[in-house]
């Protein structure tokens, strides 16, 4: 339901666990979700108006669909910085660390030209992070979703 904005949160910082990661067709997963928030001191994201309602201030309804229009909605809200950090997995939100040379040599899809760019590694997915241009397009996307720049 919110996996784009999951992977833009991660891609932020923000340590972000996915419902995606729980057992598929388990009927108490909403009971799971509100345990794991509480536990763990997590904010409960969803589209699920009466999940928000049980979940109360641990939980935040998202009205827009759009991911965009979600990340503006969470910093309208004061509730994360409009900032693209690279500190994160986008899949497994494993903290990512400097990439080694073998690693990325190792990786069939590094760019060629390597010249000024800085290598991130996830050591779970084993998936090579660098700022190409998708990564300068998701940051213009993010930045331009600044609340306090819209009319």
């Amino acid at each position: 339901m919110l996996g784009t904005l999951t992977r833009y949160l991660r891609l932020m910082g923000y340590d972000t666990l996915s419902a995606n990661a729980l057992s598929p067709g388990n009927p108490r997963e909403d009971t799971v979700l509100l345990s794991i928030a509480a536990a763990d001191g997590r904010l409960l994201l969803t589209r699920d108006a009466e999940l928000a309602r049980r979940g109360r201030e641990r939980a935040v309804y998202l009205a827009p669909e759009n991911p965009m229009e979600q990340v503006r909605y969470l910093a309208g809200m004061g509730l994360i910085v409009l900032s693209l950090r690279f500190d994160r997995c986008s899949l497994c939100n494993t903290p990512l660390r400097a990439a080694r040379k073998r690693e990325i040599e190792s990786a069939a899809y590094a760019p060629a030209e390597r010249q000024g760019l800085l290598f991130y590694w996830c050591p779970i997915c084993r998936r090579l992070y660098w700022e190409g241009s998708h990564t300068r397009r998701i940051r213009r996307q993010i930045l331009d979703a600044d609340p306090g720049d819209q009319d």
